[in-house]
């Protein structure tokens, strides 16, 4: 398995498939061919069907050049990877490269076949149970096995993503009006956090407050951390932070928790896709439920055994649920299903 690098991401939203895997690869293919004076691009697939909706349009055009890029989308060929699109350079009126690229889920791409960054493995382990066993047989936790196997600034990595998760959610909860897009969907974190309502319990308000100001940043490009993507970005953020500021935990335990649940994450990217577009919304619920019921539990002082089942049943109830966005874009039922995995983490 990978760093935990790899599976949280710092980007802009609202999807790392869609938006920050094209941005990575449009920037490196504009640094090759610094002579270009036209970009064609082809969308294919689900980045054809929803990519408008979903900014891959405009985050691709606005990296290559606005003035120098055109756009075409392909609805009738069937990509081997649903997230593929082909970039076409010209010099003048000669085409002098062809680059055809796959977003493969939460951020990684490949060009040509060739996955952009090469990122080595560092965990010796192919499953969580290897993990458990790996923790008992060397008497050590679980967040132990993290720093020491991965790289070996990941505890200050780590906590540079809670304080992105922490600036997002404070930046979500400050802002009112309409997010971008054909729905005009009425932001909600802000009067869901001030609602004054005695039947609501404050669990059930907070921590969905926190959930819809993560998801509402992320489907207005804003930046947030891959948790295990950017459309279930809001899962994990939102029951760390209340875990911090409603149960007191340091952030220090909480950069503990967020190295166990990467673990989770990691599993499941292995095993299987944390790809909406590839595996359905419950390769990106699923797993962000997971990665949140595992810190929970870890922050709770559960045991490794416990940790595993948890996330486990977490996955286990988000099989089957698909991705069909209305309009193509990460709102509805996006943002809900951000609220309602994370209630899900704590049951």
């Amino acid at each position: 398995m990978q760093s935990l690098k790899e599976l949280y991401r710092i980007g802009r939203g609202p999807s790392s498939s869609h938006t920050m895997g094209p941005e990575i690869a449009s920037i490196l293919i504009k640094n090759e061919n610094p002579n270009a004076t036209k970009f064609n691009v082809t969308l294919y697939g689900s980045l054809a069907l929803t990519g408008r909706g979903h900014f891959t349009n405009e985050i691709i055009s606005e990296t290559l050049s606005k003035n120098k890029t055109t756009i075409n989308l392909d609805l009738k060929e069937k990509p081997k990877h649903p997230n593929t699109f082909k970039v076409e350079v010209f010099t003048n009126d000669a085409l002098t490269n062809t680059y055809i690229v796959e977003s493969i889920g939460g951020g990684e791409v490949t060009i040509n076949g060739v996955k952009l960054k090469s990122a080595k493995e560092v965990y010796p382990f192919k499953n969580f149970k290897e993990i458990r066993d790996y923790a008992k047989l060397n008497n050590i936790s679980l967040e132990e096995v993290v720093y020491r196997f991965d790289d070996k600034d990941i505890k200050d990595y780590l906590l540079k993503c809670y304080n992105v998760m922490v600036d997002t959610i404070e930046a979500g909860l400050k802002k009112d009006g309409y997010l971008p897009g054909s729905l005009n969907v009425k932001r909600k974190a802000k009067s869901i956090y001030l609602a004054n309502d005695a039947s609501i319990d404050n669990r059930i308000k907070f921590i969905s407050a926190f959930a819809y100001a993560t998801s509402e940043e992320n489907a207005s490009m804003g930046l947030i951390v891959t948790a295990p993507t950017c459309g279930a970005s809001g899962v994990l953020p939102s029951t760390l932070y209340y875990l911090e500021k409603v149960r007191g935990y340091t952030k220090e335990k909480i950069v503990d928790a967020l190295a166990v649940a990467g673990l989770i994450g990691n599993t499941i990217k292995q095993n299987a896709s944390i790809s909406g577009a590839f595996g359905g919304c419950q390769a990106e619920i699923g797993p962000a439920c997971s990665m949140a019921s595992a810190a929970i539990c870890f922050l709770e002082g559960d045991t490794p055994e416990k940790i595993d089942s948890a996330a486990e049943i977490a996955m286990e109830h988000h099989l089957g649920l698909t991705c069909d966005p209305i309009d193509g874009l990460v709102q509805i039922p996006c943002i809900e299903r951000n609220a309602v995995a994370s209630l899900r983490a704590f049951d």
